[in-house]
């Protein structure tokens, strides 16, 4: 951690957003993959790693909180061995950063823009996996998802984004 000296409680803020493709069957794109679950969808995130958005703000807001680089800086796109990597390990990094600096997560709020494709089947699988890779409980963790009501590139369903905002507070 990066900051002189260790405060009771930590906000961080993470951001993600991900321009969207048509995944062609034996071409180019990825699936959409959100909290580590891979939904029906017929456009895939452009990025270098698997582009789970859920997952890349998530690392952002735990990064930020402790006062770290942010992803794009530890995991960097020109790096060969980020192309297509599963978005877990950058959570993992940033959980074992929290960890470290001796942290836990008090809660963690998470906002999912997009049209489609709805988020309410698959919202309590996501909020399993995203506790289970911060070592706390699902009731720590919320997801929401909304939409752009069909206003610019999300709302045309050409991109998604992503907030996060996490409360680290001192390890028990």
């Amino acid at each position: 951690m990066t900051g002189s000296s260790k405060r009771p409680c930590r906000i961080g803020h993470g951001y993600d957003l991900h321009r969207l493709n048509a995944i062609a069957p034996d071409g180019p794109g990825r699936p959409f993959i959100l909290a580590g679950i891979t939904l029906d969808h017929p456009k895939g995130p452009v990025g270098h790693s698997d582009g789970d958005a859920v997952y890349h703000a998530v690392t952002d807001a735990i990064l930020g909180a402790l006062g770290e680089p942010d992803i794009g800086q530890l995991f960097p796109d020109t790096d060969p061995q980020n192309e297509a990597v599963d978005s877990r390990v950058f959570v993992e990094a940033a959980a074992q950063k929290m960890r470290e600096a001796g942290y836990a997560v008090g809660n963690l709020d998470i906002t999912v823009v997009c049209e489609q494709p709805k988020l309410s089947p698959h919202k309590k699988q996501m909020i399993a996996n995203i506790a289970r890779l911060l070592g706390c409980d699902s009731s720590q963790v919320n997801l929401k998802g909304k939409t752009h009501e069909q206003v610019d590139a999300i709302g045309e369903g050409r991109a998604i984004e992503v907030h996060a905002v996490v409360l680290l507070t001192t390890a028990d």
